[in-house]
């Protein structure tokens, strides 16, 4: 029997820290085998480029304890993808949700991006996002924020350790910069490149992106300095189709808001057991983006002795976007008038979709126009010192103080539109029968399509989105090696983190959706025909001949303009700025909530023999104590209004709010066992156990309720929040083996399983709690329906006529008379059952010798008891993101040539559980795959130049509700292409 003695000096520690050198905290490099250390055993590798970097990787990963997988750079500053979140969609299990055509977040093992930790130098990172029309919840981490220049490696842990930070069940990503005492000597290089982008229309096709790298190390390498910096402009375009409203769901042959009528002029008709929907509107949204991101970092390094390193640094990002849209829109009122659905089998389950459906909703045709800027801004302090104490003790001390905002550059707003108008439509049909969404318009007689001199405004809404989160951080880590026994070393430490959020929100919305002034108020000049069907010539169905031939696009200056020479003509205040329209700076959402979380740990690492085997042994705990301070805003409202044909506003009191603020905590004991064993030279077994929480989001946790302004003849929308929300919780296993069989080659296959628990999604109820008065179902109302039926636009003329309104002119609810308004509230809270997502991995590395031909082919299963039913209309807890995945890297290396290209593909998945008006409706992301292809020529030691492709093949993105005819959105996008050159000075 082999025995196995070790003993670790400052030299092991030190070559320890060389072989992790990719491997910032937490540090889950084992020690390398003591019979290497012994004999000496250790060869430098001088491959370079892809070769070296996908070796790298690969040695993280053999050496790690439990499941870990890296990317790691070429060279400093010279990353294999430009974007950090498109090299990660190469790991296995990793697939990346993408914003105007760039990866922005990650799902790793069909956990969403919010169920993934992501962590810079092992610190916990903020995150600011903003959504459209409401404060932002997600905790997700966007990584189109920050350039690829300054990362070193990116490591994914897919199973957890003690000394890691708990936040992600799915996963805790690390990003380790590149730091100079790392990287001694003088190092400089510049990169340029020009960005390619065809897919915008009013932009420049051709863009800049400038960076650079200095580093150098000083009195014998005990002093460093590194400065990195990048600069980015893109414009981009893209079209799409959207049912931004949602589907009305309803089930059976029975009468509803919408439902199909049974006089013949419907086929495919539902039966008593079939679930169908009808669209509420149809937008085909053409975007242009400008976006600029500018990048910074600057790392000081001291180390005056052997046994001490300080460590200084400082991390910026900007990341600038402004979006103008045009937008041709229809809305339905639930006014179908002839079409065809697909065929269903009138049994429990059956859920049947649109082929045709015609809609005899009149009368405007909307040209929504928006222009608005938003920016993203990072930043963060960091301070490290690392001090070697004995040759059996390390120790570490580790302070950043980290913040991210996010919100409109001007007062503009985070989001807005205007509608532009014309009034004329009178039916409108829609052929679901491909991908595309065919709209065909039908005008009132006498008028034969969009005409400017027919073009006014209608309403519009100037939106307030502003999120900002801080994080301080204090860790202390401590590592004591042992010199004899099977415990080799220690791992123990302490942290405490206090994280701030701040996410609010605001709308300065002009419900003149029945026009405002005449269409002589507005120069024909200010509306310019734009060719439509042009814009998706990509996707399938968009060439039909029904199709509109065009649209109109204005530019939010002009509108304005206009607008506010109506209003000023009027003397009439139209929003917060007067006579122009802007954002309100007053936010009606607005909530703050404070994490506290304290958290302890200690691990055992071992090393023994089974027999002739090497095992190493991994065992943990980490507890964590998290309080909870919430506190929100919660309106004061005054009355409601019936402000368009079937929109109503509810109107809150000037200058009136209130706050309140509750409390809510937990505290986790979380164990962790790994444990890896080598049954011949190279081939591997894992075994992982750990449990692991994912904390709620932010508008989950909100301590009040926080009203939509916004209503509909049914009623009102509200969310509740629950700071007492128990955290996900997940009990993972993980059991794989990797056979290391040839230099940078490897095949693994793995098997994890995640048992999570509090599950939290909406409870749905209605409740009165404002009580509010609503006109609708009143004695006024009963009276209108008499006299001229149960049209809303005819109802509500006759409220007008007959004089129904305040001295003001409006139509609103009378306290007393009128029925109170229903409010539709969603809360979240914690599913008592549990949930399990289990799936399997296959990878497979291969360098062909010294053929300079290598892969990396990976495929991922997911599956789970977690499956959304379309045919139930309740509350479900299911989990977003699952899916397979599967990627295919194919590259070539030789000769100062590099040419790799990168298959990527993604299973269909589900993306929400609640449309975009507030309804219990499914979002499902359709199977999307895409190929990248990057050719390197490295001209001579110091200028290489390269061409780069990012979806070559132009593929498009759709979603769809219950069936796949209910289209959700569907959008055309572009290839891209990078052409640039990077020059070294060293």
């Amino acid at each position: 029997m082999k025995t196995h003695t070790f003993s670790k000096t400052r030299i092991a520690s030190c070559l320890s820290l060389v072989m992790g050198a990719v491997a910032s905290y937490p540090a889950l490099a084992q020690e390398t085998e003591e019979k290497d250390i012994q004999a000496g055993n250790f060869e430098v590798i001088e491959v370079s480029g892809i070769r070296e970097s996908l070796t790298k990787s690969m040695l993280t990963k053999k050496a790690a304890s439990g499941v870990v997988d890296a990317i790691s750079a070429e060279d400093i500053g010279k990353f294999p993808d430009t974007n950090l979140a498109e090299s990660l969609q190469r790991i296995t299990g990793v697939a990346i949700d993408r914003s105007n055509g760039e990866g922005s977040r990650i799902t790793v093992r069909g956990f969403g991006p919010d169920y993934n930790l992501v962590t810079l130098n092992g610190r916990q990172m903020p995150a600011a996002n903003i959504e459209a029309t409401s404060a932002s919840s997600s905790r997700s981490y966007d990584f189109g924020n920050l350039a690829s220049e300054g990362v070193a490696a990116v490591e994914v842990y897919k199973t957890s350790l003690a000394n890691q930070p708990t936040g992600g069940i799915g996963s805790t990503v690390n990003l380790v910069t590149a730091k100079p005492l790392s990287n001694p000597g003088k190092k400089a290089s510049v990169g340029l490149k020009g960005v390619i982008d065809n897919s915008t229309e009013t932009g420049d096709s051709i863009t800049p992106e400038v960076s650079g790298i200095y580093s150098q190390t000083f009195n014998d390498d005990k002093f460093g300095v590194q400065i990195i910096g990048s600069y980015q402009e893109r414009d981009s375009g893209s079209a799409q189709a959207e049912t931004g409203n949602g589907w009305y769901t309803i089930r059976g042959d029975g009468g509803d808001w919408g439902s199909l009528p049974r006089d013949g002029s419907f086929t495919g008709l539902p039966g008593e057991n079939d679930l169908y929907a009808v669209p509420r509107n149809l937008a085909y949204n053409f975007n242009e983006v400008r976006r600029t991101r500018t990048n910074g970092q600057l790392t000081l390094q001291y180390r005056p002795v052997d046994d001490v390193t300080a460590t200084l640094d400082y991390t910026y990002s900007e990341l600038e976007t402004q979006t103008m849209r045009q937008q041709l829109s229809t809305w339905f009122n639930g006014v179908p008038a002839y079409g065809a659905y697909t065929e269903g089998t009138n049994e429990p389950g059956s859920v049947i979709g649109p082929l045709i459906y015609a809609d005899n909703t009149c009368c405007d045709v909307g040209l929504g126009t928006s222009d608005y800027t938003t920016v993203n801004e990072n930043k963060s302090l960091g301070a490290n010192i690392e001090w070697l104490a004995s040759d059996n003790l390390t120790l570490e001390l580790d302070f950043h103080t980290s913040t991210a905002e996010a919100g409109p550059e001007n007062d503009l707003g985070s989001n807005n539109v205007v509608s532009a108008v014309q009034f004329e439509r009178a039916q409108t049909e829609v052929d679901y029968t491909q991908d595309f969404p065919v709209m065909d318009i039908r005008f009132a007689e006498g008028v034969n399509g969009l005409d400017p001199a027919l073009m006014s405004t209608s309403g519009s809404s100037f939106r307030n989105s502003f999120m900002k989160s801080e994080i301080d951080q204090l860790q202390f880590r401590g590592n004591y090696y042992l010199d004899e026994g099977i415990i080799t070393s220690i791992d123990f430490g302490l942290s405490g983190i206090e994280v701030k959020n701040r996410s609010a929100y605001s709308v300065a919305q002009r419900d003149t959706w029945g026009g405002y002034g005449t269409a002589e108020d507005y120069p024909d000049d200010i509306f310019l025909q734009q060719d439509l069907p042009g814009r998706f010539d990509d996707t399938l169905g968009s060439n039909a001949a029904e199709m509109e031939p065009f649209y109109y696009a204005s530019s939010m200056g002009d509108l304005i303009s206009a607008i506010s020479s109506i209003a000023a003509a009027n003397d009439e205040t139209i929003s917060p700025c007067g006579t122009e329209l802007c954002m309100d700076p007053n936010f009606t959402t607005d909530r703050e909530i404070v994490e506290t979380q304290w958290a302890a740990y200690a691990q055992a690492n071992m090393q023994f023999d089974i027999g002739d085997m090497p095992a190493w042994l991994s065992v943990g705990a980490r507890y964590e104590d998290t309080e909870v301070d919430s506190e929100a805003r919660i309106p004061v409202v005054d009355y409601l209004r019936w402000s368009g044909e079937n929109e109503f506003s509810i109107v809150e009191v000037q200058g009136a709010s209130d706050f309140t603020s509750m409390k809510g905590g937990y505290d986790h004991f979380l164990p962790s066992v790994d444990f890896k064993l080598e049954l011949v030279e190279d081939w591997f077994v894992r075994a992982s156990y750990s449990e692991t929480i994912t904390r709620p989001g932010y508008a989950d946790l909100q301590g009040g309720l926080t009203l939509n302004l916004g209503a509909r003849f049914d009623g009102g929308f509200a969310q509740l929040g629950n700071p007492n929300l128990q955290p996900f919780e997940s009990t993972n296993i993980d059991i794989s083996t990797e056979y290391y069989y040839g230099e940078g080659s490897y095949v693994s296959v793995g098997y994890f399983d995640k048992k999570v628990d509090n599950f939290i999604g909406v409870k749905t109820f209605v409740d009165t709690p404002f009580d509010v008065s609503t006109p609708v179902g009143g004695p006024r109302y009963n009276e209108a329906i008499a006299e001229v039926g149960d049209e809303a636009a005819a109802i509500r003329q006759y409220f007008f006529d007959q004089g129904y309104t305040n001295e003001a002119g409006e139509i609103v609810g009378i306290d007393g008379e009128d029925p109170v308004l229903p409010i539709t509230i969603n809360q979240s809270v914690n599913s008592d059952t549990s949930r399990s997502v289990d799936g399997m991995e296959f990878a497979v590395q291969h360098l062909f010798g010294d053929s300079g031909f290598g892969t990396v082919i990976n495929y991922t299963m997911v599956d789970g008891d977690v499956e959304y039913d379309n045919y139930s209309t309740e509350t479900q807890f299911v989990l977003l993101g699952l899916s397979d995945t599967a990627n295919a890297v194919l590259f070539y290396e030789m000769d100062g040539w590099e040419v790799r290209a990168a298959w990527n593909w993604r299973d269909k998945f589900l993306s929400a559980t609640v449309d975009g008006n507030g309804n219990q409706n499914p979002t499902y992301v359709e199977a999307y795959d895409q190929l990248d292809v990057n050719v390197r020529y490295q001209v001579n030691d110091q200028l290489e130049v390269f061409v780069e492709g990012i979806n070559v093949t132009g593929e498009y993105q759709r979603a769809h509700a219950r069936h796949p005819n209910m289209v959700v959105n569907i959008t055309d996008q572009e290839p891209r292409y990078n052409i640039g050159l990077r020059y070294n000075f060293w």
